[in-house]
């Protein structure tokens, strides 16, 4: 059993390391290779396509494109741009703060694929890596989840506890832990970033693909016209439709129906408002519908939706398989050695790309051995270990979304470009927050 798993996961690890090869749509071609092998070949029941995330994807993908058409994304990169112009290298601090702080309001990171875009924007036009900030800031979209009071996992802990029969701890004492220890991880991530890679003027390789004609040249403020009365519309109507998404995260109450006993889905409401904005920007700005699809933001979201309609599709098949062994496996390993709990959330989460069920799966099994809730809660970062294998949704969108090509999967699939920051954040939140912990409780 164990070669087997041992031999799926290969194939897995082919599927990602052909696909990046290639790069673009391969990804998620190659990752439907992958998931025929593990059919034909292990018998791998596949199992339902990841449509939930595709949807919200082409959702706020499409709202993103209307204000592409209609200049709104210039015209939002020139505010962000009038920010860091003092020192330019501050993109890589401001954008992962900006998305920690949108995810942990709407208690998801998928509110980060319509800044993608205005990060790449900001940082090529100053001449900064793209990957340092777009990296850094899709790491802590996902790291704002383990701390945002209306994300899925937030609420499995809280139910865990409270069935566990520690009602005392709860949201209160996670926001007292989480908060702060995930927002120090983001920070030294993002200090860590600004020294990652060459800069463009001194990257061969970017400074050949320019010379070539296969990267778009960055414009400077100057040569840009003027900025137009339907940008301005498009960019303020967009960042409305984002703030209702940030509203109803916050404040569920605002999206139960009259009758209703919860909450319409997160998921559904995201894709109900960013489309409803795409229409309202159409129809405010007249921009030519034509015009859309042929955006940057349109190209990249699409070939991102097909990259996981492929390769997230693989994961989940993988793990939904061999779960019975996997998750068992891990609690074997904190059975003996209970500090080493916040490993097991860590590489189970890489395998259930998922921050709530890695929470709803293992936790449990912290508490029957016995690790004090503080330290629980402190180890909660630990479930973002989601982008050690590059297939989830925001890494694949990040990738595409940086025309510079400097945010990619290296040739041995485990040296991308969200590794480092993506083990600096989730390691000094989780030590962050046992300081947390023990100093407060």
């Amino acid at each position: 059993m164990t070669i087997s798993i041992l031999m799926q996961f290969a194939v897995v690890l082919a599927a990602i390391w052909v696909g990046s090869r290639q790069s673009g749509v391969g990804l998620g071609l190659w990752g439907a290779v992958g998931l025929l092998v593990l059919m034909v070949g292990f018998g791998v029941t596949p199992t339902s396509p990841p449509v939930d995330v595709m949807l919200i994807i082409i959702a706020v993908i499409m709202a993103a494109s209307v204000m592409d058409a209609a200049g709104g994304i210039d015209f939002l990169v020139r505010i962000a741009e009038r920010i860091i112009r003092a020192n330019p290298k501050h993109v890589t601090i401001v954008a992962p703060l900006t998305t920690w702080t949108f995810t942990f309001l709407a208690g998801t990171g998928h509110i980060v694929y319509p800044l993608l875009p205005v990060i790449y924007e900001v940082a090529h036009q100053n001449g900064i890596r793209p990957e340092r900030p777009i990296a850094v800031a899709t790491i802590a979209s996902q790291q704002a989840i383990t701390a945002s009071p209306v994300a899925a996992a937030t609420a499995a802990m809280i139910g865990l506890f409270a069935a566990s029969g520690t009602p005392q701890w709860g949201l209160p004492q996670i926001l007292m832990i989480c908060v702060p220890s995930t927002l120090i991880g983001v920070l030294v991530a993002a200090v860590v970033s600004t020294f990652l890679g060459k800069d463009l003027k001194d990257d061969p390789e970017y400074q050949a693909r320019l010379k070539a004609g296969t990267i778009p040249a960055p414009k400077a403020p100057g040569e840009r016209p003027p900025v137009t009365r339907e940008a301005r519309v498009s960019a303020l109507v967009f960042l409305a439709g984002v703030g209702l998404v940030v509203l109803f995260g916050f404040v569920p109450s605002l999206r139960m129906l009259p009758g209703g006993d919860k909450p319409v889905p997160m998921p559904i409401t995201i894709e109900i408002v960013m489309l409803a904005t795409a229409a309202v920007m159409l129809a405010l700005t007249r921009t030519k519908v034509d015009e859309v699809p042929k955006t940057a933001t349109c190209r990249a979201g699409i070939v991102a939706v097909v990259a996981i309609f492929g390769l997230a599709w693989l994961g989940d098949s993988f793990i939904a398989a061999n779960k019975d062994v996997i998750v068992p496996a891990i609690g074997h390993m904190t059975e003996a050695a209970p500090w080493a709990f916040a490993f097991g959330l860590f590489f189970a989460s890489v395998l259930l790309y998922s921050q709530a069920a890695t929470t709803r799966a293992l936790m449990p099994l912290g508490i029957a051995l016995g690790i004090p809730p503080q330290f629980l809660i402190a180890m909660f970062p630990s479930v973002n270990g989601y982008f050690f294998i590059p297939t989830y949704g925001s890494l694949i969108a990040a990738i595409n979304f940086d025309l510079s090509g400097t945010t990619r999967i290296g040739s041995f699939v485990l040296n991308h470009s969200f590794m480092i920051p993506g083990v600096v954040a989730t390691g000094t939140a989780v030590a962050s927050g046992l300081l947390i912990a023990r100093l407060v409780f």
